[in-house]
């Protein structure tokens, strides 16, 4: 049995992952100041360390419960307008949250980190689907501020020997298939979830940002992967890191346009998703799909919900038994 850190474990992806952890029959400590995540996604069986991740007083209390094999970092501002808005302040926290934890491991002696990195690193790709040997141009501080620790653990790695995953995901989609975790932003800024509201009418009606791009049907492709398959795509670099660093990018490698998306929950809901169109937003790429070849040739990865609809039906679940979303089940 091994034992895990997970920061940001009461998050979205962190959750899946803490469950993924637990499944297998893994030990888990989950460090979470809740300021984005909830108690009730943190799944029973893991032990909860509430507190800010670049807090040294917490840090201290968290790795006491050790020792660790690994530390899975989700900690972190993501908003990417909203890093536009306050830049310092997303480049400040996330590099601060990453330099204190990835700190504290080496004190710890812990050897192994695995970052939640993002697909905003690349901007503007040159070319799609994208792979690790593209540009890393970032076109927002969101995106910068993973780069940039990215480059922090360059040095943990070779000044303390720590060897470090960096997955750099696309659009994190759907919900755990067993119905304990799913997706919960307050904001919410996320495709999905957005459009499954609308059709059950506990959101507003969705607004299309623009229907004039170089697709087939005008609006913005994206790579949809689901969250549990990004969970597994984490547990599965882990034994890399005996070896070597490793910087992976993790998608399915299909993409879907936002009409396709509308037009998944219409049809796995059995209700239209009421909608409007307006002007595109600014430094949204027409298309951003991923080539995870690298990632699958390491570990074995693949998809196991990549049709649309198959990540749509798990979402639709879990928001129907969760109209509230962690505040109050159905």
């Amino acid at each position: 049995m091994s034992r895990y850190l997970v920061t940001g474990g009461a998050g979205y992806v962190g959750s899946h992952t803490v469950l993924a952890l637990l499944d297998r029959g893994d030990e888990v400590v989950v460090l979470d100041d809740l300021s984005k995540g909830h108690r009730g996604a943190v799944p029973r069986g893991a032990r909860l360390v509430q507190g800010r991740c670049a807090d040294p007083v917490v840090l201290e209390q968290a790795f006491a419960l050790g020792p660790f094999d690994a530390v899975l970092h989700f900690a972190a501002l993501s908003l990417v307008g909203d890093s536009m808005r306050d830049p310092m302040r997303y480049i400040g926290d996330n590099l601060a949250g990453v330099t204190s934890v990835a700190g504290a491991a080496v004190k710890a002696g812990v050897r192994k980190f695995v970052l939640s990195s993002t697909a905003a690193l690349f901007g503007f790709p040159e070319r799609v689907p994208i792979d690790e040997e593209q540009k890393l141009e970032p076109v927002s501080a969101y995106g910068e501020s993973k780069l940039v620790c990215e480059r922090a653990l360059d040095w943990a790695d070779r000044v303390h020997g720590m060897r470090f995953a960096a997955l750099r995901y696309f659009n994190a989609a759907g919900a755990d298939p067993a119905g304990r975790a799913g997706e919960d932003h307050d904001p919410e800024t996320h495709l999905v979830p957005l459009a499954i509201g609308a059709a059950m009418g506990t959101r507003a009606p969705l607004t299309v940002f623009g229907t004039d791009y170089d697709t087939p049907d005008g609006t913005c492709i994206r790579d949809y992967v689901h969250v549990s398959d990004l969970a597994d795509a984490h547990l599965r670099v882990l034994p890399l890191l005996g070896e070597r660093s490793v910087r992976f990018n993790l998608g399915t490698g299909t993409g879907y346009s936002v009409k396709q998306v509308i037009e998944s929950v219409g049809r796995i809901g059995g209700k239209p998703v009421p909608f409007s169109t307006g002007p595109r937003r600014a430094g949204d790429p027409a298309v951003l799909v991923a080539s995870s070849a690298k990632l699958r040739e390491a570990t074995g990865w693949s998809p196991r919900y990549g049709a649309l609809d198959d990540i749509v039906r798990t979402a639709w679940a879990w928001h129907s038994a969760h109209p509230r979303g962690y505040a109050k089940a159905a």
